[in-house]
């Protein structure tokens, strides 16, 4: 349904407690400090078999292993890198999205990686049957859904944790699929690159598919972005206005041309500026958009 989108009702002033984004964070760490509990405290627990995804884990029915290795990490580090891009590009992302489709995004990534990392192990055990852990996965699929949106985006990378590097969204994207390629190609550095490769191609196919398939007859134009003198909102089809001085809302269109002439240009602005970019009347357009939806 529409009603659970940001730009399809009045943002409140404030939303009470934290971002799903930070929840995800602590929840890694949390799980980070349980793991490195058991192999101090209890080295003879299989906690690697029984938590770690594996393709002899799951021919054991440990089916849970395609979630618990998203909580699991090879060290502080990978945690620390995993955790910046859950927070940096999840915060954005659930911004424009809602909790609920973050989360789906998020979990969504993490298991179509899993599953691509545990097809390339049965292809070949010698180079990818190790057991894979880590939200590398899930974090990949945020920051390739965040390109696909805005792909023009300028970011501000810090190589080697020192020198600034400022390169586009869908650039980033773009390196980060070929180096995943590359790793699958030439394999022997322990790094599951299937997983990676699979938790962008999550995040892109969410954006591009999974959104607007639960979005009937409206569309996103995540493909280009349209500079802002060129927005152009249609005249009114009345000339009468209202006590507030705005143009009345063309509720007697009929539906396809109300989609297609008042609808899709507030989608493309959302897509290049944001859903905070809309102004009021925008806002009761796409709200009247939705009750209409409703009611077919």
């Amino acid at each position: 349904m529409l009603d659970d989108r940001d730009y399809m009702r009045t943002p409140p002033a404030y939303r009470p407690g934290w971002p799903a984004a930070v929840w995800l964070v602590i929840a890694n760490a949390v799980a980070f400090l349980i793991q490195n509990i058991l192999y101090r405290a209890f080295p003879r627990f299989p906690t690697d078999e029984l938590f770690a995804l594996s393709l002899q884990g799951l021919a054991h029915g440990y089916l849970w292993q395609l979630l618990t290795f998203q909580f699991m990490h090879g060290g502080l580090l990978h945690l620390l890198l995993n955790a910046f891009v859950i927070y940096v590009f999840g915060r954005a992302l659930e911004e424009e999205l809602g909790p609920r489709r973050f989360l789906t995004l998020y979990f969504l990534g993490g298991f179509v990686g899993g599953i691509l990392q545990v097809l390339a192990a049965l292809i070949s055990p010698r180079w990818f049957g190790g057991a894979v852990l880590g939200a590398s996965a899930g974090a990949f699929a945020l920051m390739a859904a965040f390109a696909t949106i805005h792909p023009e985006r300028p970011l501000t990378l810090l190589l080697f944790f020192v020198l600034p590097l400022n390169l586009r969204a869908k650039y980033l994207l773009l390196i980060s699929a070929l180096l995943a390629l590359f790793g699958l190609l030439f394999p022997g550095d322990g790094i599951a690159h299937a997983a990676h490769l699979g938790g962008m191609l999550a995040g892109i196919g969410y954006i591009r598919w999974g959104l607007t398939a639960s979005l009937p007859r409206l569309k996103f134009r995540f493909t280009r972005r349209t500079p802002r003198s060129e927005y152009r909102m249609p005249a009114p089809l009345r000339p009468l206005r209202q006590p507030n001085g705005e143009p009345p809302l063309p509720d007697d269109l009929p539906p396809d041309e109300f989609l297609s002439r008042e609808v899709d240009p507030i989608l493309d602005k959302i897509s290049a500026h944001g859903i905070h970019s809309l102004t009021p009347r925008e806002r009761r357009i796409l709200e009247a958009a939705r009750r209409r939806i409703e009611r077919r």
